[in-house]
């Protein structure tokens, strides 16, 4: 269980509580899903409310309770990835500390994911949120990043979440990316489902969220569009802009000799503003090509320089290991 916090004192005991009544039946012979062992890491993200007492309280009482408190408050994404870096199991379970999600939806995460999927994400079911200010947003948010996506998890802000280890470590967490968490899992090639989850209205503490997570929504939404689609042919979406604003530009060229020499009327060309149209969109579309050509050489070096690779092998059969694991070993 991997739980970013930040100043959520009065429900840390009970979320314990309830996470050792959903996981403990699972460690029984017999159980389906059946567990080995499960650890709760909480990510004490910068609280200031006496958080951080409260999780020491249950990390004495409970071995299984592991804590990562943080310098400062960094923000949920590389809270997220702390909790990554710093879990040990086999399977990861994603939630949020306010007691929104409900651990009793665990098992069925768990047992969902033994079908052979590499991650499965939350649908809220019958969300319990304030309308105009969690939820219009919330779902204007996710039509949009289906859309431009195509993605077709329906719920992207559901933090209860199920995914195995290789694939929450693949992940490119940083910035607010854990928006983005199911475009960035199919980006790798991951096999996604969706199931629908219990959710219940915040009983403690103070939510996080306000309107101007929207904002940043879409700006993000840009960037992981640029890093989904075009991350290595970077001249396919600047070369496009290019063409297609010199090609303007010819257009609005012509128009004009045509406003000057064609019609009974002429148009002098000096004194035509098409005229200044089509001398900016070239030098546009000049600037657009030439940041294409910018963007190829910086992908290279970003693959060439680290050693990156441009995709991501899921299984090998009677393959020798890769010559990089061989060096390192």
């Amino acid at each position: 269980m991997v739980i970013p916090i930040k100043d959520e004192r009065d429900n840390l005991r009970p979320l314990h509580n309830r996470l050792r009544q959903a996981l403990e039946p699972l460690r029984a012979p017999g159980a389906a899903p059946a567990l080995t062992d499960y650890e709760m890491l909480f990510i004490d993200d910068g609280s200031n409310d006496g958080s951080f007492q409260i999780l020491e309280e249950l990390a004495a009482a409970d071995p299984r309770v592991k804590v990562v408190k943080m310098r400062r408050n960094f923000g949920q994404t590389p809270a997220l990835r702390a909790g990554i870096d710093w879990s040990s199991g086999d399977i990861l379970v994603t939630m949020d500390g306010d007691l929104q999600n409900d651990p009793a939806d665990i098992p069925m995460l768990l047992a969902k994911l033994e079908e052979g999927y590499d991650a499965v994400f939350g649908l809220r079911k019958a969300r319990q949120d304030h309308m105009l200010v969690r939820k219009m947003p919330s779902w204007i948010g996710n039509w949009l990043i289906r859309l431009v996506t195509g993605v077709h998890v329906k719920d992207m802000g559901c933090t209860l979440r199920a995914m195995r280890r290789d694939l929450a470590e693949a992940l490119p967490l940083y910035g607010e990316m854990h928006r983005f968490i199911p475009v960035l899992a199919q980006m790798h090639g991951a096999k996604l489902t969706q199931v629908e989850v219990r959710h219940h209205p915040r009983v403690a503490g103070q939510t996080k969220y306000n309107l101007t997570r929207t904002i940043r929504v879409v700006l993000d939404l840009i960037t992981v569009k640029f890093l989904h689609t075009y991350l290595t042919r970077p001249m396919h979406v600047m070369g496009l802009a290019g063409l297609a604003s010199m090609g303007l530009g010819a257009v609005t060229l012509l128009t004009v000799a045509w406003m000057k020499y064609g019609t009974p009327h002429p148009v002098n060309m000096t004194g035509n503003p098409l005229l200044l149209l089509s001398a900016l969109l070239e030098l546009v579309g000049v600037q657009f090509i030439s940041m294409g050509l910018l963007g190829e050489l910086l992908a290279r070096t970003y693959f060439e320089s680290q050693g990156k690779s441009s995709y991501v092998v899921r299984a090998t059969l009677n393959l020798e290991p890769h010559p990089e694991q061989r060096r390192a070993a």
